[in-house]
């Protein structure tokens, strides 16, 4: 039997939260692929965060107040559908094994829960998929009484325990593993889908079971598509390759970015790219430090490749001028942070409720990426040498006491690594 005594402990202080109300949650339900196809089941990532339960059509309530408990409502034991589909706990099991004070039957839901909530509070997420269990109606006739749930729960979770930056430094021990291996196998004439099968081998291998969202390996022009995931394209002599992937361990994701030449060997117009990312990159992890604020990494990273731009060529004017214009967006479109946990944008607030929205401040047991961009496509303004380099370098980073750990830091960056690393497998 596993220790959720985790599980317990967050239920337990998300009751002391909720005073004298209740809330809610709902798990998913299992998507159909096509027909009788099912996508593989993965739990809603709050459920999961307060019952580590993993089966789908399941309600948890937790009660506050005097006499805090937690409930659970579950699919009952059935014989004959486990021998198709397999072992189903049954609220018996699940109350006992996942330390909820009681269980019952999801078909009981209808006509317990109305009694349990009575004139209570109730706390709800907005994505609340309790219509798909059970019909809602009581809700409308209680709707004066209802609460958003989620800026007490992304409380919660935007902060990570011991035990969830174990799981977490697992996760990105195993996706940093894989990106060695699809470095050492990457050579030209080769696929993208090539790689990236080799990058699902390693994380299968090395005891993670999902990816923590679909891998993208860009070679060439592909690498200036943010979110390319087609990864069909044969990889040419003299291209870059950006491959952006991480997986699940206990559902908390990694999320790594390195970018690297095909046949080993950088370019003089892609290792300047390069360099300046991977700068504007190490000095945005210098400001990951407890007290800063969140945008305070994305304005270090901006400020040095808005100047390394210009001292290239490839953007004209001072750096005022530029970033005022914001004529950089045609080539760093994007943030250089997001938070990380049991999802890869995480949840958690970026502003403040100060009058003038600043950014959030950093405390430790905050996760985030730090993945600053350059996308060069052709143009008439940019010189042909720079054309189809696209550079993406991410790192997870924890922030700590004192100061920050890059939880991903297992897989090489440095120009000097990588050209040694590329190609390097016999397979």
């Amino acid at each position: 039997m596993k220790d959720y005594k985790e599980f317990k402990s967050r239920r337990d202080r998300l009751a002391f939260l909720l005073d004298g109300s209740v809330a809610i949650i709902v798990n998913s339900k299992e998507s159909i692929r096509n027909k009788d196809c099912h996508y593989p089941f993965r739990s809603d990532s709050n459920f999961h965060y307060l019952s580590g339960f993993p089966e789908p059509d399941t309600i948890v309530m937790i009660f506050g107040g005097k006499n805090p408990k937690s409930i659970i409502f579950c699919q009952p034991k059935d014989e004959i559908k486990e021998i198709w589909n397999g072992y189903v706990y049954g609220p018996k099991q699940a109350s006992k094994e996942f330390l909820f004070d009681e269980g019952y039957p999801l078909a009981d839901a209808q006509k317990l829960i109305p009694k349990f909530i009575k004139s209570k509070k109730i706390f709800l997420l907005p994505s609340s998929m309790v219509g798909h269990i059970f019909s809602p109606k009581w809700f409308e006739i209680n709707n004066k009484l209802r609460e958003d749930l989620s800026e007490i729960l992304d409380g919660m979770r935007v902060v990570k325990n011991d035990f969830e930056v174990n799981l977490m430094r697992k996760s990105a021990d195993i996706a940093a593993n894989a990106h060695i291996q699809a470095m050492k196998l990457t050579a030209p004439d080769k696929y993208e889908y090539e790689i990236e099968g080799e990058i699902l081998n390693q994380f299968f291998r090395l005891g993670s079971r999902n990816p923590a969202y679909s891998s993208i390996v860009a070679s060439g022009i592909n690498g200036c598509t943010l979110h390319y995931i087609e990864n069909d394209s044969q990889m040419k002599d003299g291209d870059l390759l950006l491959i952006d992937a991480g997986c699940e361990v206990g559902s908390y994701a990694s999320d790594i970015t390195r970018t690297f030449p095909v046949n080993g060997k950088f370019s003089s117009a892609q290792k300047e790219i390069y360099q300046l990312v991977l700068s504007a990159q190490k000095a945005a992890i210098e400001k990951v430090k407890v007290g800063l604020f969140f945008d305070d990494p994305h304005k270090e990273a901006l400020k040095i490749i808005i100047d390394g731009l210009i001292d290239l060529g490839i953007l004209i004017g001072s750096r005022d001028e530029v970033y005022e214009k914001e004529l950089y967006k045609k080539f760093f479109m994007h943030r250089t942070s997001h938070w990380l946990g049991l999802d890869v944008h995480d949840v958690g607030k970026y502003l403040s409720k100060s009058k003038n929205s600043q950014a959030v401040k950093f405390t430790e047991g905050n996760v985030l990426t730090i993945e600053p961009g350059c996308y060069i496509r052709p143009s008439d303004h940019v010189s042909k040498e720079f054309w189809g380099i696209g550079v993406r370098i991410e790192d997870d980073v924890l922030v700590t006491s004192a100061g920050h750990d890059v939880l991903s830091k297992n897989a090489p960056k440095e120009i000097k690594e990588l050209e040694e690393v590329i190609g390097t497998s016999n397979a």
